[in-house]
């Protein structure tokens, strides 16, 4: 069974500039003037790197460069170059400006050269590139390194996929359907999310591993919705800043608090006014400079994620300066019973750091109601016996 590898160099660059994605040159342009860095080709070393401990020497085919060749090469496993992008066409190039065709060319490639799995290192915008230069039914599976990952097709972290990966060339795994979704980022920010379905691909599947689809809250829970962010209102202390992560239920906090937030970014919050509008992860931790702070985060639907999905300016850094109790959770009961028993999810990308944050969380549910809910590493040990994680 033979893995390929196709890493999108910059996917993931916005989220910590504060950007809510990182599709287009200008985005990403602004990205780096904002100080983002580069992180898909890290993420994709710390997934192949768990191939490697499996599969010492393994060949792995891949694209050229920063597309992948330079990730399988840190991670001491053989390259074998299969595309070569116009920007990105030799080994250690420090360019990192490739294109959606890019891609989708060498997704095409790597089947065509006998990939029986292609990894990818992006996020959904990589996802859609990826399935658009496959045939049908090849399985393809995404290293989480983008800032929105709402399709199933992605492991749970880079450790996940490439325990899967091994397993795959070992010819252990099934594979079940996914879908690719993906959104227009312009609507995105101005506050429109949509997500379209734009393809069902096969992935490698083994409990625990990878993650569900992202799940819309439906219209029926808005008073839910309003509940809990009434619930978070009222625990909020004077004189602690609060950091507002992304999401309908912290959007929904906002307008409790009569304040204009961001819908997908990170606003700081102190004593019920708007201390900073739609800050970068730098910005964020400027904003906290010893002060106490927390920062507010909901659950996201069906995955189960807190941290590293969509809020990425929740940096590692930033989050570790918040003290010894760095989150307030809120969300619906109903996005709780609907993980079924399944843990809440942190995967800031610091393994140190989502292993402190392991154990246990008090998620605000409403006024007077609050559950004690297990949250794991997505690094951690697969929950056997888990239905609900393919």
């Amino acid at each position: 069974m033979s893995v390929g590898l196709v890493v999108n160099p910059l996917a993931g660059i916005g989220g910590p500039a504060g950007l809510a994605g990182s599709d287009g040159a200008a985005v990403q342009r602004e990205a780096l003037r904002r100080g983002g860095r580069p992180r898909a080709s890290s993420r994709a070393v710390d997934a192949l790197r768990v191939l490697a401990a499996a599969h010492p020497g393994a060949e792995v085919l891949t694209a050229a460069g920063a597309m992948g060749e330079d990730a399988v090469r840190e991670a001491g496993l053989v390259a074998r170059v299969v595309y070569g992008s116009p920007s990105s066409s030799t080994s250690t190039s420090t360019s990192t400006s490739t294109s959606a065709d890019d891609t989708a060319r060498a997704a095409a490639a790597l089947h065509g050269a006998g990939a029986t799995l292609v990894l990818f290192a992006g996020g959904d915008g990589t996802a859609r590139d990826v399935a658009r230069g496959l045939p049908s039914g090849v399985p393809v599976l995404g290293i989480p390194a983008g800032v929105k990952m709402y399709s199933g097709c992605f492991a749970v972290s880079p450790a996940a996929a490439g325990a899967l990966a091994a397993s795959w060339t070992d010819g252990a795994l099934p594979t079940v359907e996914a879908e690719v979704l993906d959104l227009d980022e312009e609507r995105m920010r101005a506050g429109r999310p949509d997500p379209r379905l734009f393809a069902l691909v096969p992935v490698p599947s083994a409990p625990g591993r990878t993650q569900a689809r992202k799940a819309a809250t439906p219209a029926s829970e808005r008073e839910a919705v309003h509940r809990a962010a009434t619930g978070a209102a009222s625990r909020m202390l004077p004189g602690v800043r609060y950091l507002l992560g992304p999401g309908g239920t912290t959007a929904e906090l906002g307008r409790v608090l009569g304040l204009d937030t961001t819908p997908l970014g990170v606003d700081v919050v102190e004593d019920g006014r708007l201390v900073a509008r739609d800050v970068t992860a730098d910005q964020a931790l400027a904003a906290i400079d010893g002060r106490p702070a927390q920062a507010v985060v909901t659950v996201i639907g069906g995955q189960g994620f807190v941290l590293g999905r969509g809020n990425q300016q929740l940096s590692p850094r930033v989050v570790a300066a918040l003290g010894p109790h760095p989150l307030l959770v809120v969300a619906t009961e109903q996005k709780l019973i609907d993980l079924a028993g399944r843990p809440l999810l942190v995967d800031t990308g610091d393994p140190a750091l989502d292993a402190r944050l392991a154990g246990h969380l008090t998620v605000v549910t409403g006024p007077a109601t609050a559950s004690i809910y297990p949250v794991s590493a997505a690094t951690a040990a697969p929950i056997e016996g888990d239905p609900e994680c393919v």
